[in-house]
């Protein structure tokens, strides 16, 4: 009787688990196309506010490199998306990363044009004080779209860091650090991206098997 009951318990707790799996499993299915489908809208979303849809004709999202360049910061490797206009190159939205934000990692999104100029940056991703360093953020501070039209060439490097180290770009009050580290981390980027611009146009599309 007892191995009985054991039996029939463990069949029982068998039958649970398998269920469970499956119930698992099925919602999974159900959800993971709806939630790529979110995650590729976030993605465009973030790739529209950059670079303007009248600068390029293709789908960013099914035309990218990657690059394992230290200037792009840690976490290699950073994805690029190329954009294009009538075949020919138009820009290049380059994320990257600097480690050097108050409170660790700021991950950046910066397009720049063919004619080496940056046409939008974001800040993807942080954890820097609320109130001070996420001014960095648009939705708390115009600060980010001071970049807008901008470009680095040898005469005007220098400007590229906040004034209290004699550039050209706000610090905020009680918060420099996190405004240097994006500061520094874009020039780098943009100076990698205007030095590749034309190798990483050449290189292999990573994106290209990404349903549209």
């Amino acid at each position: 009787m007892i191995a009985q009951s054991m039996y029939r318990n463990g069949a029982i707790l068998t039958a649970f688990a398998l269920v469970t799996t499956g119930g698992v499993a099925v919602v999974q299915s159900m959800t993971a196309e709806r939630i790529a489908l979110q995650e590729k809208q976030h993605l465009m979303q973030l790739l529209g506010q950059v670079l303007s849809a009248d600068e390029y004709d293709n789908k960013l999202y099914l035309d990218c490199t990657s690059s394992n360049a230290p200037e792009l910061g840690p976490g290699s490797p950073h994805i690029i998306y190329r954009a294009t206009k009538a075949g020919e190159p138009a820009a290049l939205l380059v994320r990257h990363v600097t480690p050097k934000g108050y409170s660790g990692n700021i991950d950046i999104l910066t397009a720049v044009k063919a004619d080496g100029s940056i046409s939008g940056v974001r800040v993807t991703r942080h954890e820097e004080t609320p109130g001070l360093g996420d001014k960095v953020e648009l939705a708390k501070s115009d600060w980010i779209t001071s970049f807008n039209g901008l470009t680095i060439n040898a005469d005007n490097a220098k400007q590229f860091a906040v004034k209290k180290d004699g550039g050209q770009f706000d610090q905020f009050t009680g918060a420099t650090i996190t405004p240097r580290a994006v500061v520094a981390s874009v020039k780098q980027a943009v100076e990698y991206t205007q030095q590749n611009f034309d190798a990483l146009f050449a290189g292999k599309n990573l994106c290209a098997g990404d349903v549209q």
